[in-house]
């Protein structure tokens, strides 16, 4: 470790890295900020609005923090918004608690003064990154196999606003971008007159077949399920 980044860090430094500097700020303030034991200096914590990721800048002390929703397969970069950079560390871990408990937009922007949210928010406004994973999977020759079925489902005025990706082979429809945990579906094509469909997340699921012209309400009937 440099001597710019102990002098940057000399709190961090202290205790082993971001990781540890993190947790203990975080117990300190009693905050639950969802980050693993193990993590050291590369932060990523999973919420229900992406993956928040910490930066710490090696020019001077700057915690820069950025939201992460991965791509359709791991060639593709996903989308990703900076929307903070404090100096403080245990401002940075009660922000971290805060989203990840899910404050609204307006209520984080007004607590957070180093919040840039407005970015993030016309995004989400717009379902930029829902609209973008459509695109990106229906011109991406990776992604040829399931061309017909996703032209299909983004035929449909529901389905197309949810957002898609492929899991071995399969469509996964997602109705939250942001939210991993959200209510989801798997689509297989068997052949071009059945397909198989699961309900993910839901005890005991199974694959089900599903006549092609059965499919579009069947999906929407699962995935307006709670």
């Amino acid at each position: 470790m440099d001597t710019q980044w102990t002098n940057l860090y000399p709190d961090v430094t202290a205790l082993g890295g971001l990781g540890p500097a993190m947790r203990r700020a975080a117990t300190l303030r009693g905050c639950d900020i969802g980050l693993p034991p193990w993590a050291a200096d590369i932060i990523s914590i999973e919420t229900t609005r992406g993956f928040i990721a910490i930066d710490p800048s090696t020019e001077q002390r700057l915690f820069r923090v950025r939201v992460h929703i991965p791509g359709f397969s791991e060639t593709t970069a996903g989308f990703s918004w900076n929307i903070a950079s404090t100096d403080d560390l245990d401002q940075l871990v009660e922000m971290v608690a805060a989203w990840r408990q899910g404050m609204s937009v307006k209520e984080l922007k007004a607590r957070f003064e180093f919040m840039d949210l407005d970015e993030f928010a016309r995004a989400i406004a717009a379902g930029e990154p829902t609209s973008l994973q459509w695109s990106g999977l229906l011109s991406s020759e990776f992604h040829r196999n399931q061309w017909n079925l996703l032209r299909r489902l983004h035929t449909d005025e529901v389905l197309r606003n949810a957002f898609p990706s492929i899991t071995h082979g399969a469509v996964r429809l997602r109705l939250d971008p942001l939210d991993s945990t959200s209510r989801q579906v798997l689509v297989h094509e068997v052949d071009g007159e059945r397909h198989e469909v699961m309900r993910v997340g839901v005890h005991g699921a199974d694959w089900v077949e599903v006549e092609s012209g059965g499919l579009i309400p069947y999906l929407r009937t699962q995935l307006s399920k709670h």
